[in-house]
């Protein structure tokens, strides 16, 4: 069953290749800002705030490009007279956050880092369980990183939702892309869920150490060394990042970007890696530098938060669809699965 569900993914996961190429991502970067940016003011009467950071996508893009193709889910709406402002009320969202499954470097003890490399078959197989974990919950707009393993997991993830939309990547790399990549049919967008990946979100660069196998460069470089490298907050490896240096770029990415869809009311899902979804859980749960370097994340368990009156309130990761604990902690959450469970009786 997994293969045949990988297979069926996978033809939309290579005709993203364009995400690898960072640098040219870039390089059209600031046209396509400026074109959305001023469009979507336009129409909107919105106005924007400039991000000091750099490397940062101006906030009103991402909410530009996530409405082409993301309209309020009938699911969770209480009637259809107040569609319009059903987000613009909500005061509640779900996130949910995923580390990828096991990629095949991940199967040989090697470095990633930045490398990109596809899921194991084990990591296809953790995605889909990741999948069928959250497949009462809502998601309206999907963020991964530039690398192939994340994109993988969420894609597989998605294949196993009741809800049955498509996850569709948002290809704005230039004018061109964007053009090309349009969808036409309202009845077609209100069944997709917009996809938009970002580099910020990759895995912390390992330098030197990357595609290394971890007991060789433990034996040779001494096993306090090498746990220095890998679990401390602020010490890189030779040529790398530190975690701090990963956690600027993956919480600011997180503030600036994905924080406004909550407070939209937009339901979330990050499928991402085990340093970048460090360095957010340590901003949503406050943590310290010492507590962060002791947070294990495992590959493939979904992670939920529930985003209410500003707050992040962590909830665990759902052991299945049916987990009556998962949904009594919202009353949000509890009537979309009635919803769901009424749709498909």
């Amino acid at each position: 069953m997994a293969a045949e569900v990988y297979y069926q993914a996978i033809g939309t996961l290579q005709s993203h290749s364009y995400l690898n190429n960072l640098n040219n991502h870039q390089k059209h970067q600031n046209n396509l800002v400026r074109l959305v940016a001023r469009d979507f003011i336009s129409s909107n009467g919105l106005s924007t705030r400039r991000s000091n950071r750099s490397g940062q996508r101006n906030c009103c893009v991402i909410q530009s490009l996530a409405s082409q193709t993301s309209v309020v889910d009938p699911v969770l709406s209480p009637s259809r007279s107040n569609i319009g402002d059903t987000h613009k009320k909500s005061n509640e969202a779900a996130l949910i956050l995923i580390r990828h499954g096991e990629s095949l470097w991940n199967e040989k003890n090697l470095f990633t880092g930045c490398v990109d490399v596809p899921l194991s078959k084990k990591g296809i197989d953790e995605a889909i369980e990741a999948g069928q974990r959250i497949s009462s919950i809502p998601v309206d707009v999907i963020f991964t990183s530039a690398l192939i393993r994340a994109q993988m997991t969420a894609m597989l993830a998605m294949t196993q939702h009741r809800r049955g939309k498509v996850p569709i990547f948002m290809h704005n790399e230039s004018e061109q892309a964007r053009s090309w990549s349009q969808v036409f049919s309202e009845d077609t967008k209100k069944q997709s869920i917009p996809v938009i990946a970002a580099w910020q979100l990759n895995e912390r660069m390992y330098g030197e150490l990357q595609g290394l196998n971890k007991q060789e460069t433990a034996d040779r470089y001494g096993k306090e060394q090498v746990h220095e490298w890998r679990r401390s907050y602020d010490i890189p490896p030779p040529n790398g990042e530190s975690l701090e240096m990963c956690a600027e770029r993956a919480v600011a990415y997180f503030r600036d970007q994905i924080e406004p869809q909550l407070l939209s009311g937009k339901n979330v899902m990050i499928s991402a890696h085990g340093n970048s979804l460090r360095s957010i859980i340590m901003y949503l749960d406050k943590l310290t530098s010492q507590e962060v370097i002791s947070l294990e994340l495992s590959t493939g368990i979904p992670m939920l938060y529930i985003f209410k009156e500003g707050r992040f309130i962590r909830r665990g990761s759902p052991i299945g669809p049916s987990e009556a604990g998962v949904y009594a902690y919202t009353r949000r959450l509890a009537l979309y699965k009635q919803k769901l469970d009424d749709m498909f009786q």
